[in-house]
């Protein structure tokens, strides 16, 4: 089944694994974790972020980043990172590729950088700040990609509950 994907590299932080996990859900993304995990995914903090969304979404789990690249042979992957010379928005996502965040604490590692360093996109921010949340980060290329293929078998019209926008 072709579609975008989520990678997150060592996550430490259980929320902000919950918190994307959610946004896969409601994109129709697919959600890949690299061990070691920071948390385990039975902690309440992922439940509590994911809400009741966590069983809808669809998760593989992975042993080390080559056993990722193993079972994902061919796959375009997107490296987030502060150290990019382009930004997110200067590449064209393909409607099945791979969106890659690493750790909170150290982001993905330079050994790892260096082979993608075509793909290896950043998001501009001011001054010297080291970085964005995790979840902010996901979100905010998710819907790049998402909004470059069309946001593909999304709704986008919503209603209003008790009132007609007529």
């Amino acid at each position: 089944m072709a579609g975008l994907n989520v990678v997150l590299l060592e996550p430490e932080i259980p929320a902000n694994t919950g918190n994307i996990g959610r946004t896969c859900v409601a994109t129709g993304t697919r959600l890949h974790l690299i061990e070691p995990l920071g948390f385990h995914l039975t902690e309440k903090a992922i439940r509590r972020s994911g809400m009741d969304y966590w069983g809808d979404l669809d998760v593989t789990r992975y042993a080390d980043f080559q056993d990722f690249l193993n079972r994902n042979p061919g796959a375009r992957i997107y490296m987030a990172t502060t150290k990019a010379r382009k930004t997110y928005t200067q590449v064209c996502y393909e409607p099945d590729c791979y969106l890659m965040f690493g750790k909170e604490s150290a982001g993905i590692p330079e050994e790892i950088l260096v082979q993608y360093q075509e793909t290896a996109v950043r998001i501009p921010m001011v001054g010297e700040t080291r970085s964005l949340n995790l979840s902010n980060s996901v979100a905010i290329m998710l819907y790049e990609a998402l909004r470059q293929n069309d946001f593909p078998g999304m709704r986008r019209e919503g209603d209003l509950h008790r009132l007609s926008w007529d």
